[in-house]
């Protein structure tokens, strides 16, 4: 039997996808590539405003876009995501779970619920979310593809204030890979992607929002931090989008249990 052609592998008409924190960033880049390859999207954000946008400027391109203001650290708002997910498309084939925040706060300046929200928005979303869609894939009996956003930061920390954020980002790699195993017999493929520094606004509110002492120049910290960036630039949103689309689609039909580093090649350094 001949291979399937190009076009073919990386077509994802007639298929539905979630994405967690799908309205800005990195997320956008996701959402905007699935709805490229024809798949229909359901943008999960906590910001309703921001989602809204995102679906009505892609719908205009034609694509099939719904938008959902969710919470996914909470377990009845992931459900109704997907109840809401079933109602519009009528099934759920792709999950990307790439919501996440990370605050910069020193642990001993941290308090009990600082590290919490982290590891519910960061973590736990990832099980409650991945739970209840593999529930619905499991009953279709198609099979799916589940990716989750990690960073390089699950495999080295990239500085003080993140311990956190860290941790969250172990954790989602650890279960990344005990979940593919678990899925493997169903035809769920579990994967995830690593970014390593993204420019999005999330990152430039952080960068002007950050209390730096008065003699340290945050200008003079990024250009440090893009010196240990071999390809000497951050990356973009689209830059994710593209490896999910890769993850999402046949093109990965025989992975599972895998992180891609997607980082400019910064851990070399």
């Amino acid at each position: 039997m001949p291979p399937d052609s190009l076009n073919k592998l990386l077509d994802l008409s007639g298929k539905t996808a979630i994405v967690t924190g799908g309205a800005m960033g990195i997320g956008l880049g996701i959402t905007s590539r699935l709805s490229e390859a024809g798949a229909n999207v359901v943008i999960a954000d906590l910001n309703k405003d921001a989602a809204d946008q995102a679906s009505q400027k892609l719908s205009q391109k034609g694509y099939k876009i719904i938008s959902l203001s969710v919470d996914v650290s909470r377990e009845d708002d992931v459900q109704r995501m997907v109840t809401e997910t079933l109602k519009s498309f009528g099934g759920i084939d792709i999950l990307i779970n790439n919501a996440g925040i990370y605050p910069n706060i020193l642990v001993m300046n941290m308090a009990l619920e600082d590290f919490n929200r982290v590891i519910e928005v960061n973590l736990k979303s990832v099980f409650l979310c991945t739970k209840k869609a593999a529930e619905v894939m499991i009953k279709q009996g198609k099979g799916g593809k589940i990716v989750n956003i990690t960073s390089i930061d699950a495999l080295h920390p990239s500085s003080a204030g993140l311990a956190h954020y860290d941790a969250s980002k172990h954790g989602v790699w650890g279960f990344t890979k005990n979940i593919a195993l678990e899925l493997a017999p169903h035809k769920i493929w579990v994967n995830a992607i690593a970014p390593g520094g993204i420019a999005t606004p999330g990152v430039e509110s952080i960068q002007k929002n950050m209390k730096l002492p008065e003699s340290v120049d945050m200008q003079k910290l990024l250009e440090a931090f893009m010196a240990k960036i071999p390809m000497k630039r951050m990356g973009e949103p689209d830059d994710i989008g593209k490896v999910a689309l890769f993850l999402a689609s046949d093109m990965s039909s025989y992975i599972t249990g895998t992180q891609i580093i997607v980082d400019g090649g910064v851990l070399l350094s």
